[in-house]
């Protein structure tokens, strides 16, 4: 069966670039009773430019760049992109097509990025499938404003009827199934955890981290602020914020106001699995997700979870009570009670832990690989 996936790239060390690279190496790894591959995956991409992939991918996997480069308009202004897209749509179009009609694809998948308009009219018989890495109301979340506000709520009207034109529809929790109304090939498949361990951690650090680029959606400001209000109490322990990104300095000027250096430490971090199995608490502070990939993994490693309760994720992943504390949307004080309520009482800490690491075989990888494989079949003989 040869599968072909497509995403802007595979260059960023990013959650959709992560999956998408385990669920190819996946299947690239699967073979029939003679030894033969089951699968041929190809991977492609509009805006890789050259650039390695940020994650290994199998060898067999081949991987091809149709050149479009969406990316030189990015943060360009909306004048500029209402000139360059439609052109940009076209030779994407036109290139992605000679690709299909080339290799000849059972299964298209699109990650819903820049192709998702035309792919089912393009797709030469192959099935159709479009996965989505971010929640129903995404587009309504980025909090933009003028013209940028008006496109985001019509293309949010668009997402359904672009959904509803493939021949499966994935979404990553039960949570956002919900809010895309009745579509009939709509399925719920979520992530696979990304690695598991056999001893979780110990949750003796007094240590609370939080995972992902410093950027509007993570609020991670908001974060900082719940802290402020721990510091004192709790001295010995240190929030790890492990990332980068364009609101670095942001973050950096509200730890220097409130005199947290040394309480918040920020930067990247190349060893997750270690970073995790030397913290006590993962914390999460997004105003919006899909299904994140740091609730997974810290599940993986045993931590309990204090998140807000945002569109999507949290509420699927988090017992609340029982495994972590679902938090409401934005409430800093709340965030830091439940942090307090965790980090003051070590038998809760345990309890918590144990329980996410239970929790954490919902997301086994075999048995999420199982449910795709039984998509894949399912379509192809259709």
């Amino acid at each position: 069966m040869t599968i072909l996936y497509l995403i802007p790239a595979t260059y960023r060390p990013a959650g959709m670039e992560r999956v998408l690279a385990n669920k190819a190496n996946w299947l690239a790894r699967q073979v029939d009773a003679q030894g033969q591959p089951e699968y041929d995956i190809i991977i492609a991409t509009s805006d890789q430019k050259g650039r390695p992939s940020a994650f290994q991918l199998d060898q067999r996997i081949r991987t091809v760049d149709l050149g479009i480069n969406y990316e030189e308009n990015n943060g360009q202004s909306f004048l500029n992109k209402l000139i360059h897209y439609p052109g940009k749509q076209l030779r994407h179009r036109s290139r992605l097509k000679a690709l299909i009609r080339k290799e000849k694809p059972d299964i298209v998948v699109s990650m819903f990025c820049n192709d998702e308009g035309f792919v089912p009219s393009i797709a030469n018989g192959a099935k159709t499938v479009l996965e989505i890495h971010f929640s129903r109301f995404k587009r309504l979340q980025y909090g933009r404003k003028g013209f940028w506000a008006l496109a985001d709520r019509l293309r949010s009207k668009m997402d359904l009827r672009t959904a509803s034109r493939f021949d499966r529809f994935v979404v990553l929790t039960e949570e956002d199934a919900g809010y895309w109304g009745n579509l009939p090939n709509l399925t719920v498949i979520p992530n696979a955890r990304t690695f598991t361990v056999d001893n979780p951690a110990t949750l003796d650090s007094k240590t609370v981290i939080a995972v992902g680029r410093y950027n509007f959606q993570k609020q991670f400001e908001v974060l900082i602020d719940a802290w402020k209000l721990l510091a004192k109490e709790f001295s010995d322990w240190t929030l790890r914020i492990a990332g980068d990104g364009e609101e670095r300095a942001f973050l950096e000027r509200r730890i220097a106001d409130y005199g947290l250096q040394g309480s918040v430490i920020l930067g990247p971090e190349t060893d997750m699995k270690s970073a995790y199995l030397n913290s006590s608490i993962l914390a999460m502070s997004s105003r919006y997700e899909g299904l994140p990939m740091v609730l997974l993994e810290a599940q993986a490693c045993g931590l309990p979870i204090v998140s807000f309760a945002c569109k999507c994720g949290p509420k699927d992943v988090i017992t609340d009570g029982v495994d972590g504390f679902l938090v409401e949307e934005g409430n800093t004080t709340d965030l830091a009670d439940k942090l307090f309520t965790i980090m003051a009482d070590k038998d809760l800490r345990k309890s918590m832990g144990a329980a996410a690491y239970k929790a954490s075989e919902r997301y086994d990888e075999n048995e999420i690989m199982a449910r795709w494989e039984a998509l894949f079949n399912e379509l192809t003989t259709e």
